[in-house]
């Protein structure tokens, strides 16, 4: 089992910025190496200054669009590799807009970012995680996750978006059911609004300048990954930031179990009627 004090190589997805900056100076200053992976270059480039500073072992930049097959690709190869004992999935983009209206490209985009390329790369980590028998991942969803039928206004109209993080929570609960006994820990931390840059675009090209936040505010990223962090080591596989009440994770899981009830074998009596 990985511990957050024994530091090795993380690699640490949508980097230049908000959340996925946090992560990085936060492992930068426990001794981790760290390969950073982002859009921006020059982002990357200031941030792998600034951990080297904080005390990160060694610091890779890759200038990678994650909705990019052939980058994907590098990425993947670099996760696969047997020194990384951490994965955390941050990337992500929001397509936000009203579903019939939205550009299809920019929704298979949000799919290939936040589902497929969370995927990939911990398939590529996991096996060598289990060989070497240390090892986490982390994957960033968000508490829209939950959100299912509530209107928009004032949240964002999201169908896609929320669909991917639902994915990410299911997931990485499953994943962690699966490898329930081995050494290998994944978490998803589901953070609410977070004081980030992210609502200053839909996600088709990044932001440009300097790093800033919206105008929205919200929870600081840093205790985003504080959170997430603490969770991590404590063995929580869904992290909350901001809930309270501990154990309202435990009454999801119990209500689900309600609802497998329906795996019989029988039709439900409601629908019966007419015949």
């Amino acid at each position: 089992m990985t511990s957050l004090d024994a530091p090795g190589t993380a690699i640490v997805t949508g980097a230049s910025s908000g959340i996925g900056w946090e992560y990085a100076a936060r492992l930068a200053g426990r001794g981790w190496g760290l390969v950073l992976v982002a859009r921006r270059a020059e982002r990357l480039d200031i941030l792998a200054k600034e951990a080297l500073k904080e005390g990160a072992a060694g610091v890779e930049t890759l200038v990678a669009d994650l909705g990019s097959p052939e980058d994907l690709s590098r990425v993947v190869e670099r996760a696969s590799g047997d020194d990384v004992d951490l994965v955390i999935n941050n990337a992500g983009i929001n397509g936000y807009g009203t579903f019939a209206e939205v550009n299809p490209d920019l929704l298979t985009r949000v799919v290939s970012v936040n589902v497929v390329a969370l995927t990939a790369l911990t398939r590529a980590a996991v096996p060598g995680m289990l060989a070497r028998g240390r090892g986490a991942v982390v994957n960033v969803a968000s508490l829209l996750a939950f959100a299912g039928d509530l209107r928009p206004d004032p949240l964002p109209r999201r169908a896609v978006y929320a669909g991917t993080k639902g994915y990410a929570v299911t997931f990485t609960r499953t994943l962690a059911a699966e490898l329930a006994g081995t050494p290998v820990r994944v978490q998803v931390v589901c953070p609410g609004l977070t004081a980030t840059e992210f609502h200053l675009g839909a996600g088709d090209t990044p932001v440009s300048g300097e790093r800033r936040v919206h105008d929205e505010g919200g929870m600081p990223a840093a205790d985003v990954v504080t959170a997430s962090l603490a969770g991590l080591e404590a063995g929580e596989v869904v992290c909350v930031p901001g809930l309270t009440d501990a154990e309202a994770v435990a009454r999801l899981a119990e209500a689900e179990l309600n609802l497998r009830s329906g795996s019989g074998g029988r039709m439900a009596p409601r629908y019966s009627h007419g015949e």
